[in-house]
């Protein structure tokens, strides 16, 4: 048999380490950010069609580690048939979606996901993504996101999920467009 030793706990200290002290909160140097990173920040948390449950924080890790890109008209930003490697989040400018199979082509902006297909079964893109007017975005490869996600899973789970949501819609707008969706019966 064991002998049982006492052992005195402090309460308060014990749950003060299930959250995380203040040093190890992600704060970027406000006077180092630009005034277009501010910017960017806010088309990306205020888009209506974007990545809906991130939060500023999640915004702010995401703003530091992307690649920002331009893009002219005409310019294609995700090619059928090729991988993308990574999502583009698009801060200004429209791009159409050319889907073969289809006659309407919908169209991506500010604050939007594009090539998020292509990165989630890391498989070639299925349409076309073309830039109609100048178009800016930040562009994440999949090993930065990762990255990212092993250091702040919660991150990740927001994502994913923002994706899922986004992915429900855009398939809701293919198979019933709005112009033609059926109300909800009671």
């Amino acid at each position: 048999m064991i002998p049982c030793v006492p052992v005195s706990v402090n309460l308060n200290r014990s749950l003060q380490s299930l959250h995380p002290p203040e040093r190890f909160l992600y704060r970027p140097d406000e006077r180092a950010m630009s005034n277009d990173h501010h910017q960017d920040l806010s088309v990306l948390s205020e888009a209506k069609r974007g990545l809906l449950y991130l939060t500023a924080n999640d915004w702010t890790l995401i703003a530091d580690k992307a690649v920002r890109m331009t893009f002219k008209p005409g310019e294609c930003i995700v090619h059928t048939g090729r991988r993308s490697y990574g999502i583009y989040l698009l801060l200004k400018g429209t791009a159409s979606v050319e889907i073969p199979s289809q006659s309407t082509v919908p169209a991506v902006g500010p604050g939007e996901v594009c090539g998020e297909l292509s990165y989630l079964d890391d498989r070639p893109a299925s349409a076309n993504v073309v830039a109609q007017e100048p178009v800016e975005a930040y562009y994440l490869d999949r090993a930065t996101l990762q990255s990212l996600f092993e250091l702040f899973p919660h991150l990740a789970s927001r994502f994913y999920r923002s994706l899922a949501t986004g992915l429900a819609r855009r398939l809701r707008d293919v198979v019933a467009p709005q112009s033609e969706a059926r109300p909800e019966k009671d």
